[in-house]
């Protein structure tokens, strides 16, 4: 192990951010670079090496957290690297924006704070990056196949990535102007800074992956046109359906989908506007979803010079600690978290519900009514005499996705059978129904977390490979929808 008594002597030491005044003038990460550089080794010494590493297990990509730790902690960043992509392709993705399961199943975290194995993950990569230790890996011969990747988000990227350097030829379908799905659009500048995903890109076409930009399979290509040029297809396109709210003035202007709202403030950092077309600038802002997409739009407000944000969820506050009956140790629990976006202002308002939206003489938004609801025999009812308006010139819709978008002919043009979620219908080996066509990511697991979706692209990649040539030799991740992978 790292330090034997590495969690006994060292306390938890996090990231250092900015100062809220400070950052809220720019659109850079919130985090100091290179803030946790210099104890990074210790905090790697508390991990424990338990005998069965719970981490490991909560970490839908299995990252062998405690044979990083222990590199880091004896300072060979080249082993931690090694170890870091074993199970990773973009380490520096999930190091800035998963939730962390892995140390809500810390061994440590059962009385004491958990292991920050997030600071050392990103620390590790952002270390390799800068020592040039990251470099493209192309294959040794190519196999003759061809495989199209319909989407580049972090499932859709790890899947080419894996099929590219398993020897196929892979082209990535994209159907906006630029790579990287959510993580390009979706994800604010503050949150990570879109160089991460242009040296990835880099990378990538270095090992031979192919890009296609601005191109729409079911509009722009047919799904059989596809077939015909490519042995194989993954469809990697997310859930991209937002879960919308029917009450009374939803017609209004002003009131836009989060996926409306963030991709436009995105665009202002690439360089496409001077101003986003959607602007919180001088308006009262409610953000009605209280996930992390809601917290996107608060920090996103925040930085436009909203008056003020409020943040609404139909659900009840979350428990700042773990409650030990519903929701056990080693399980990862529904805790009250506040992001960055939340350290910058504004008000969370929890057990509401819109009831209608008010707008001026000229159709635009002007007030959010709601109402207090309380849940009464397991049934969510409102609250008698709580209503009440708040004021609100933009509205943002964060209430997650609902499944792949089926308006494009998708779905449809390739026969895919879907489940009773909505989602595309797979296989333990991500095959659909239709013989040649996989699916990985939301696009079949549902709206999750970035580090499902890079396992699945992993694991959909070793379907894919052992359907072209009948075995495969590409590592995934062992979990129990993948058993039919060990076969």
């Amino acid at each position: 192990m790292a330090d034997p008594k590495g969690f006994l002597t060292t306390p938890r030491q996090t990231a250092c951010s900015r100062p809220v005044a400070e950052r809220l003038t720019d659109w850079n990460e919130v985090y100091v670079p290179g803030s946790l550089l210099p104890v990074i080794s210790k905090q790697a010494g508390r991990c424990m090496d338990c005998g069965i590493p719970f981490c490991h297990n909560g970490c839908p990509l299995g990252n062998l957290i405690p044979e990083w730790n222990d590199y880091a902690y004896r300072e060979d960043w080249s082993a931690a690297s090694e170890r870091l992509h074993a199970t990773n392709n973009f380490p520096e993705f999930t190091g800035r924006l998963c939730p962390a399961p892995c140390e809500s199943a810390c061994v440590l975290g059962i009385n004491q704070p958990a292991v920050t194995i997030k600071n050392v993950e990103v620390s590790i990569i952002d270390r390799a990056w800068d020592n040039g230790g990251v470099r493209p890996q192309a294959p040794e011969r190519l196999s003759g196949k061809t495989v199209a990747v319909i989407g580049s988000g972090p499932s859709g990227l790890a899947a080419a990535q894996q099929l590219t350097r398993a020897g196929h030829t892979v082209v990535v379908y994209e159907r906006a102007d630029r790579i990287g799905g959510l993580l390009r659009y979706g994800i604010p500048e503050f949150k990570m800074e879109k160089v991460h995903i242009n040296r990835r890109i880099e990378q990538m076409r270095a090992e031979g992956t192919k890009f296609r930009t601005g191109i729409e399979v079911g509009r722009d290509i047919t799904a059989t046109d596809l077939r015909k040029r490519f042995d194989a297809v993954v469809v990697a396109a997310g859930a991209t359906i937002s879960r919308d709210l029917p009450v009374p003035g939803r017609e209004l202007n002003g009131v836009h989908f989060a996926m409306e709202y963030l991709p436009l403030a995105n665009k202002v950092q690439e360089g496409d506007f001077v101003a986003p077309p959607i602007t919180a600038e001088g308006k009262h802002v409610v953000v009605i979803g209280g996930g992390d997409t809601g917290a996107d739009c608060v920090g996103t407000a925040h930085r436009q010079g909203a008056l003020s944000v409020t943040q609404l969820e139909i659900m009840p506050r979350p428990n700042d600690e773990r409650d030990a009956v519903t929701q056990p140790w080693p399980t990862f629990p529904m805790l009250y978290k506040v992001t960055s976006a939340h350290e910058e202002g504004g008000e969370r308002v929890y057990s509401v519900s819109t009831t209608h939206f008010e707008g001026d003489e000229d159709g635009n938004v002007q007030a959010l009514h709601l109402v207090e609801v309380e849940f009464v025999d397991g049934k969510l009812t409102q609250k008698p005499g709580t209503e009440r308006s708040i004021p609100a010139q933009l509205v943002t819709l964060a209430m997650g996705f609902t499944g792949t978008d089926r308006g494009n002919g998708l779905v449809e043009q390739f026969g895919l059978d879907l489940d009773e979620r909505g989602n595309i219908a797979r296989d333990a080996s991500y095959a659909t129904n239709v013989d040649g066509v996989y699916v990985a990511g939301d696009a079949g697991r549902g709206q999750s977390l970035i580090v499902w979706a890079i396992a699945e692209g992993r694991s959909a990649a070793r379907g894919v490979d052992r359907y072209l040539t009948g075995t495969s030799t590409l590592p995934y991740p062992v979990k129990p929808t993948d058993r039919a992978l060990a076969v």
